[in-house]
């Protein structure tokens, strides 16, 4: 039967489950205790919301159940694989992560400061990146006073680490 003869109100939209932040394949999920705390908080909310979901239409409570399991089938493989790294447990004398991190870029005054974290976590809004982003990358090692490099395309620009704390 062609597409056409079917009413719309039959037609069963097929669920889109939103995905997770990017975490590059066979990196370490790492997460803060805080993050860790958040996912588990998120679970419990997704597990709620599954619990208290009230649909009259059949079609829209399958669809809304199976978005939020789907949601929480990727929180739960996300939380399975949780390596939470508490700042206590090593040395600060370099940038790591879970620090926060002021930089200077060289030759101006622009001056940015973020705390590393999971990929979960991270909200530029809140000054949180995450441990796999470029700039990260570009200071995790460095001490108070380097230099760092980051390569935007063709251009790379010096950051010096102004400040680092925990």
């Amino acid at each position: 039967m062609s597409r056409a003869f079917v009413k719309e109100g039959d037609q069963e939209e097929i669920p889109l489950i939103p995905p997770r932040a990017f975490l590059p394949p066979g990196a370490n999920n790492y997460v803060t205790p805080i993050g860790m705390a958040q996912l588990l908080d998120e679970q419990k909310q997704l597990e709620e919301e599954k619990s208290n979901l009230h649909v009259e239409n059949q079609t829209e409570y399958r669809i809304a159940s199976t978005v939020l399991q789907g949601r929480l089938q990727l929180l739960q493989e996300r939380l399975a694989s949780a390596v939470v790294l508490n700042a206590d447990d090593y040395h600060k004398d370099a940038v790591r992560f879970g620090a926060t991190v002021t930089l200077q870029t060289v030759g101006k005054k622009e001056v940015q400061k973020f705390q590393i974290v999971g990929v979960d976590e991270a909200d530029v809004s809140k000054q949180k990146i995450s441990f796999v982003a470029p700039i990260a990358v570009a200071v995790t090692g460095k001490k108070v006073g380097e230099v760092a490099q980051l390569k935007l395309g063709r251009e790379v620009r010096q950051l010096k680490i102004s400040d680092m704390s925990w």
